[in-house]
């Protein structure tokens, strides 16, 4: 069985999957709105939204139907500045996102976590995301989709240096911790979305890479 969505809630459309994901939205004649809170603005369309400033001040401010929302939230430690503040960002401020869409009405929420995610990880990255992964099942969502990809491959618009170096490797390994491109991972979170599939369903690499062709 098929959704149709109509009205999409989507963070992290500046990243270098979200970017991919707002254009496939905006181009897809189902999609009648798509409301995109970002920090620096987005280029106007008709079909989109885009409420200019920090997230978290911007989350209560969100208005309006959503059916699906799209989470592609996320940072570094070296980017966020320490440990603390990679905590408010990949784990508070996605939960917060979660929760605020499921008040807004939204069934499904899809968001990207990470390869190896686990909450019982001795590896911060890993646990912190474990973490996430845990909270937004305890929002009880009727739908709840958890895209694990391993590396992202693509050209960021600030380049992250573990994803230069060990992109060119990810692509020679088999299974799930093969390289993704940002554009396959982008059209896989689209097909997803269209499935209809009670509960949660956390989706490997892999199968992400094979849903994305």
């Amino acid at each position: 069985m098929y959704l149709t969505p109509q009205h999409i809630l989507l963070a992290g459309a500046t990243g270098l999957t979200g970017e991919h994901l707002l254009d496939r939205l905006l181009n897809e004649p189902t999609v009648s709105r798509v409301l995109a809170p970002t920090r620096r603005p987005l280029a106007e369309h008709p079909h989109l939204e885009n409420p200019v400033g920090n997230l978290a001040d911007l989350l209560p401010q969100l208005e309006g139907r959503v059916d699906i929302a799209y989470c592609c939230l996320g940072s570094t430690i070296k980017q966020a500045g320490s440990e603390d503040a990679f905590r408010a960002i990949d784990h508070d401020l996605v939960v917060a996102y979660g929760q605020r869409a499921r008040d807004m009405g939204a069934r499904h929420l899809l968001v990207i976590s990470a390869v190896n995610a686990d909450e019982t990880s001795s590896i911060f990255y890993n646990r912190v995301k474990g973490e996430t992964e845990k909270s937004l099942i305890a929002q009880n969502w009727p739908q709840l989709t958890i895209a694990r990809p391993s590396i992202l491959l693509g050209t960021r618009t600030e380049p992250r240096l573990s994803e230069q170096l060990a992109g060119p490797l990810s692509r020679l390994i088999p299974g799930k911790y093969h390289g993704i491109e940002a554009t396959q991972l982008a059209r896989a979170l689209w097909r997803l979305a269209l499935e209809e599939q009670d509960g949660v369903r956390v989706v490997e690499s892999d199968e992400l890479r094979r849903l994305g062709k």
